[in-house]
């Protein structure tokens, strides 16, 4: 059975049970404790405590979703017959609507019936940590096979969540089937959300925490099941690679390359691919790091083979892309971004190899002032100075490196307090910026002006432009944007042309407070990056003549009350950001 079949048997299978089919939620979180969305989960956690309505929503008790994920803690690990990074999570879930029976019930019909494998055994919850035993679980799966075998185990294996600071959690049952070397997987794991705890799971874990685990008033039904894993088991591999989802990958690869190594390019590839596609790029910071630090391992690997980046790409998009429409419609920004960090890369090593070189042939203990320099002054990511020092049989001091990196981040904050000259910020968004009252009211206007120019983008590029990050200050605003070339003359002066015309007609700036589910259901643009609290500020700039909305976002201001307060907009320079993504740096006259 291949990959789209399963997908296709597995939601069909949910829908016929008066589950609603929900599409996959964004790479990037709405929960800003984890840095990627790890479960299927995630997105319906609001739905266990009832903060959210699923009826409202789904018009269902019961939804059923494939996710995408990914998880950062193997990256190491990749290469051997089972680790990954971005994985693909089959499940169904309930915020009321059945529970242990049901969910127990089906997952045996699913299994054996509809994909014909036979089950080796399953487990529950044994009980720990003033847990009790789930007794009910190992009564169900008696009933439905009394000849199943059942084992039992504590918190680690069997008991899941919560994810993040707090959330739903519970007792669990996993289905073990074997794969074609006769090694048993777990390929489905069952929660039962029948507790709330408000804390991480490491406090529940260690035991000494004074917080309560919490009964639901609605116990849910959170399951789990790796499309990887259900494939390797139904086409009868020993391993995830040698399945259809990775195959036609491997297929494209050089034959120089060794197993591993095919296998560390198709699985960052592909997590590289969805990760762009969810508007992520390259840098040096949360998501965009990530995505950097597995470009340059295939890069690296890929360095002495003729393979060009866009065919591994076409190839996941060809193989992915029906299922996850987001990569097929992003194809040529995909392209960009990538090609676009091969090249930086490239430069990156042909200006630090040559140091490289001269500190390990100095010293077999690279110090972490060198390792930092490297980093600092070439670009180097320490994990890849790590990676070539074990190949030249050296070794890295990563405390002298941390310390030396915290030096460096002491002496950049005291830079920046000298640069606003000691007087203390008036307004730090981390967007904009001012010392003083007559600072701020400057760089108020700048700040609606970049509102406007968001708009005029749209407008002029198309409205796949995603604000990617600003920076104001009385003198200047800086807006980042995603857009995969530079902008021609005349479309610069389109876009200032608009911004100065809605600057001219004396737009009205209004504020608005709502749930942040109601802006984004009317439309009101959101920097998806940002974690946004359940109410938010939205704010509307609207021609007082018309009523025409020509702007709407989410913005915790501060803001002019019209738009002819701005004075003239003018923009001073446009610029490459990163891969993938433009700069505009403009001023008001």
């Amino acid at each position: 059975m291949n990959q789209g079949q399963i997908r296709e048997k597995f939601l069909d299978f949910f829908k016929e049970r008066e589950h609603t089919i929900v599409s996959s939620s964004s790479l990037l979180p709405d929960d800003p404790s984890v840095l990627f969305t790890t479960a299927g989960m995630q997105q319906f956690k609001p739905y266990y405590t009832r903060k959210a309505d699923p009826i409202k929503d789904f018009n269902s008790l019961n939804t059923v979703s494939i996710q995408k994920s990914m998880r950062t803690s193997d990256i190491e690990e990749v290469g051997d017959d089972s680790h990954l990074t971005f994985f693909e999570m089959m499940g169904n879930f309930s915020f009321g609507g059945y529970f242990k029976k049901e969910s127990i019930e089906w997952a045996y019909q699913f299994i054996t019936k509809e994909m014909g494998l036979e089950i080796d055994y399953v487990s529950v919850f044994e009980g720990g940590n003033n847990i009790p035993a789930d007794e009910e679980s190992e009564k169900i799966w008696k009933e439905v096979d009394p000849s199943i075998r059942i084992k039992k185990f504590g918190m680690a294996d069997n008991f899941w969540g919560p994810t993040g600071n707090e959330g739903p959690c519970g007792p669990t049952t996993e289905i073990y089937v074997k794969n074609a070397k006769g090694d048993s997987v777990e390929i489905w794991n069952v929660v039962f959300n029948e507790f709330y705890y408000p804390g991480s799971r490491e406090d529940l874990e260690s035991g000494t925490t004074d917080k309560n685990l919490n009964k639901l008033e609605f116990p849910g039904i959170d399951t789990g099941m790796g499309i990887e894993r259900l494939a390797m088991v139904s086409q009868k591999t020993g391993n995830i690679f040698d399945t259809d989802l990775f195959l036609p990958i491997i297929e494209t690869l050089p034959d120089g390359l060794d197993q591993k190594s095919k296998r560390i390019v198709a699985d960052h590839m592909r997590a590289s691919v969805f990760l762009i596609s969810d508007g992520i790029t390259p840098s040096n910071t949360d998501q965009g790091y990530i995505l950097r630090r597995l470009l340059r391992r295939v890069i690296r690997l890929l360095a002495k083979e003729s393979v060009g980046l866009d065919i591994i790409v076409n190839k996941i998009i060809q193989e992915y892309g029906d299922h996850y429409l987001e990569i097929k419609n992003k194809k040529d920004q995909i392209v960009v971004v990538i090609n676009a960090e091969a090249e930086k890369f490239k430069q990156t090593l042909a200006n630090g190899l040559g140091q490289f070189e001269k500190i390990v042939k100095q010293n077999k203990q690279i110090s972490g002032e060198d390792a930092f320099q490297l980093y600092a002054t070439y670009g180097f990511p320490v994990e890849l100075t790590e990676e070539l020092a074990i190949e030249k049989g050296a070794h890295v001091d990563m405390d002298d490196f941390n310390k030396s990196f915290e030096k460096h981040q002491k002496l950049s904050k005291a830079g920046a307090e000298k640069k606003f000259g000691g007087h203390g910020l008036i307004t730090d968004t981390g967007e904009l910026k001012a010392k003083n009252e007559e600072e701020l009211q400057k760089a108020t206007r700048l700040h609606t002006a970049t509102h406007i120019l968001q708009t005029a983008l749209r407008i002029v590029l198309g409205n796949e432009v995603e604000q990617k990050g600003s920076d104001i200050n009385a003198d200047r605003l800086r807006f980042d944007f995603s857009f995969p070339r530079k902008l021609t003359d005349e479309e610069k002066e389109k876009v200032e042309k608009i911004v100065n015309e809605a600057i001219k007609n004396n737009l009205n700036v209004k504020k608005e407070e709502m749930p942040y589910e109601k802006a984004i259901e009317e439309g009101a643009l959101a920097f998806f990056r940002q974690k946004y609290p359940k109410t938010v500020n939205v704010y509307s700039i609207t021609d007082p003549k018309t009523g025409k909305v020509f702007s709407k976002e989410l913005c915790g201001g501060p803001h002019v009350n019209l738009t002819g307060e701005i004075g003239k907009f003018r923009i001073k320079k446009e610029e490459s950001s990163s891969a993938g993504v433009r700069r505009i740096k403009a001023v008001i006259e």
